[in-house]
């Protein structure tokens, strides 16, 4: 009987030995199935598709190099009650991140970002097309959320679309980012560009969306930053005067797939709305997208007796308070410099028109 007694306690002893050999084992199994791959800290990109499962994720970070075993990941994510909060999106990993900081990224939403920049005066178009280049998503979708009058009222515009609201600025966005996502961020930053300047649009006697139309119209009239203001005050003048505006780039916005030749069939068009050689006052919507510079110079133009301007070939303009005198800087920037006259007299723009249309 003692030598059962003792033969029992010896095997005991030897499964206790024998388990707890086994436990280390598995212990260090685990701990080394839970280790980074490798000291490679270069990351590398991984997606997760939106609607993805985890044991997808799992496979498919384990076939990257990016962890030992999918099942060990897998388990993890279960273990720490993790499995259904994995983040879609475009993430920067590298190797020598642990299956738990791997987690901890995918769980957060720690996506990588790239930028979208757009500058100032592009039309919303020109917008869409720069959105699909950068693969955010089709041109064709953008525009069509931009002349969306359902989504234009979510966001509290006023108008059928969103030309004049899209802020030109940098942006970073995730991939995958949905395009009413970005609309909507290029609009809250126009609203907060626009906010301090309200008070001094009252003052102009414009509304905020008749201030920004004749901010897209100077954004588009001068690539000299210097001369916004004077561009709105002679806008501003014309305005008060009861003169026609008698711009190009209206006209321009206009025309259906504009060939880049103004022609006088063009500026004789009364079809056209934004034809301005034509109708008085502003046309019905913006043109473009202006920046802060050209929403300031609306609500702040410079202080000018002019009335006329005129390109003089250099990215700048010589700017007149007579008729006068406008003609005879046509004849000097434009008449001179090429056989078959053209400057429109009025506003001084850099492209074609006719001396016929002008009124002094």
């Amino acid at each position: 009987m003692r030598w059962r007694e003792g033969n029992v306690k010896r095997w005991i002893t030897g499964v206790g030995v024998v388990s707890l050999v086994a436990l280390v084992a598995s212990f260090l199994g685990v701990r080394q199935l839970l280790s980074a791959v490798s000291d490679d800290t270069h990351e590398q990109t991984f997606v997760v598709a939106e609607g993805s499962t985890l044991k997808a994720v799992a496979r498919q970070l384990e076939e990257a190099g990016l962890v030992r075993r999918a099942l060990a990941f897998e388990v993890l994510a279960r273990w720490q009650g993790s499995s259904a909060e994995l983040r879609a999106g475009e993430y920067g990993l590298a190797p020598a991140l642990t299956p738990t900081q791997i987690l901890d990224r995918l769980v957060r939403g720690e996506v990588q970002t790239h930028e979208l920049s757009f500058p100032e005066g592009l039309t919303a178009a020109e917008i869409a097309r720069r959105v699909e280049g950068a693969g955010f998503g089709s041109a064709e979708d953008f525009l069509s959320l931009v002349t969306d009058p359902t989504f234009v009222a979510e966001l509290g515009v006023e108008g059928l679309s969103l030309e004049g609201y899209l802020f030109p600025e940098t942006y970073r966005f995730a991939r995958g980012v949905p395009l009413r996502r970005i609309i909507a961020d290029m609009v809250a930053e126009y609203r907060r560009a626009w906010e301090p300047l309200a008070p001094r649009a009252a003052g102009q006697g414009l509304s905020p969306r008749e201030t920004l139309i004749l901010a897209s119209i100077v954004e588009k009239e001068t690539g000299a930053p210097e001369e916004r203001p004077l561009i709105a005050g002679v806008f501003h003048n014309r305005l008060a005067r009861g003169m026609r505006l008698e711009t190009d780039p209206t006209v321009i916005y206009g025309i259906p797939d504009f060939d880049g030749n103004l022609r006088r069939v063009h500026l004789e068009d009364g079809s056209n709305p934004y034809n301005t050689y034509r109708i008085a006052g502003l046309p019905p919507g913006p043109i473009a997208n202006p920046g802060a510079a050209a929403l300031r110079a609306a609500v702040e133009p410079a202080e000018t007796d002019s009335l006329f301007f005129v390109s003089r070939n250099d990215g700048t303009h010589h700017f007149s308070r007579t008729f006068a005198e406008h003609a005879r800087a046509v004849d000097l920037y434009q008449r001179r410099r090429r056989a078959a006259p053209a400057p429109r007299p009025a506003d001084g723009s850099r492209t074609q028109a006719t001396t016929e249309s002008t009124t002094p």
